[in-house]
């Protein structure tokens, strides 16, 4: 608050002597000038217009004018200037009237003389001169409510985008353990020893970043560790007819993603290209680096997809909803039919 009256106080003062300096120049080029008159009429016309003016902006404050729209506002500041208009008509005429009287400067009229002769000029003077100071008074406000208005509008999308990539990322962590317990479901009784080794991997799922608080982006070193333990649990089930290949830049490995975007790749690869298949099938994950300073991110299966139909389901859908919320247009996910029956999920995020 401080700051604002003093800033205030500072538009105030040298707009108000600006104007008197003004003043006070085409005084001392028409003609006679008395240095002492001068100061006083520079001094008196900057306390009393300032007085003026702040006058009109505690009653403003007082009733919420700085609050208004733009219609409203107008319908209130045309008669608002014609009444500062009439009052800068009659502290002007009375301020230079009296100088005039005290110190023998100008021709001697009476004050109702000297209306009528400067009345008309001093009018036009005063609607010039309060039309200018409200107008920047309430633009000043205008602009500040407009600030502060997108400021928070800002805030709120930042929070709603949070709160809605938070619950997407929510959402994967039960999905991932519901798919784990479904695999060691399935060897518990065909195969216990089998099932015993599967539930010590989901415990290294759990331990190694299953459950990472609200981290939203994880390095790619990390993630792939959650990956592979993923994928040795699920060749259990799959046993030969699982296998999969890693590439990695190295360079690559301390840089930041999506927490467990190659996880739902991967998933996806397992559940339209492995499972569909009696001899199942390679799993290639290859992560590089663009020239652009992307970070590209490919999982390839056997299999193909209709690419007319949209991707729809928790693991994809939510990861393309999750990869606009973090980055915007910057990222991407795509999904195409290579040669040779292969499908190819790739994802592409910029680095930094």
């Amino acid at each position: 608050m401080k700051n604002q009256v003093s800033l205030y106080w500072k538009c105030q003062l040298t707009g108000w002597s600006l104007a008197a300096l003004y003043w006070g120049y085409t005084g001392l080029t028409g003609g006679r000038f008395n240095v002492v008159v001068g100061l006083l009429q520079f001094v008196t016309d900057v306390a009393v217009y300032s007085l003026i003016t702040h006058l009109y902006r505690n009653f403003a404050l007082r009733h919420r004018w700085t609050e208004l729209e733009i219609n409203p506002l107008l319908r209130r500041l045309a008669p608002t200037v014609l009444v500062l208009g009439v009052v800068y008509v009659g502290v002007t005429a009375a301020k230079i009237f009296l100088f005039r009287l005290w110190f023998s400067v100008g021709p001697l009229q009476s004050f109702s003389q000297f209306i009528q002769l400067n009345g008309e000029t001093l009018f036009i003077a005063g609607i010039r001169l309060m039309s200018i100071w409200l107008l920047a008074y309430h633009l000043y406000h205008y602009a500040q409510r407009e600030l502060r208005s997108t400021q928070e509008n800002a805030r709120l999308e930042i929070m709603t985008r949070d709160a809605r990539l938070h619950n997407l990322s929510a959402q994967l962590n039960p999905h991932l353990l519901f798919n784990s317990l479904n695999t060691i479901k399935s060897l518990v009784i065909s195969e216990p020893e089998t099932a015993r080794r599967a539930i010590d991997l989901l415990s290294d799922l759990l331990r190694t970043g299953l459950y990472r608080g609200d981290e939203v982006l994880v390095s790619v070193k990390d993630e792939l560790g959650l990956v592979t333990d993923y994928l040795e649990l699920e060749k259990l089930r799959f046993d030969e007819r699982l296998t999969y290949h890693v590439e990695l830049d190295e360079r690559l490995a301390s840089v930041k993603i999506l927490r467990l975007s190659i996880q739902t790749l991967v998933e996806n690869a397992l559940k339209h290209g492995i499972s569909n298949r009696k001899v199942g099938g390679l799993v290639c994950i290859r992560i590089d680096k663009e020239e652009d300073d992307f970070i590209r991110i490919v999982v390839q299966n056997p299999g193909s997809i209709d690419l007319r139909i949209p991707v729809t389901g928790l693991g994809l859908a939510n990861l393309a909803e999750r990869l606009k919320l973090t980055f915007g247009e910057k990222a991407g996910l795509q999904i195409t039919n290579e040669p040779e029956g292969i499908v190819s999920a790739s994802v592409r995020i910029p680095i930094g």
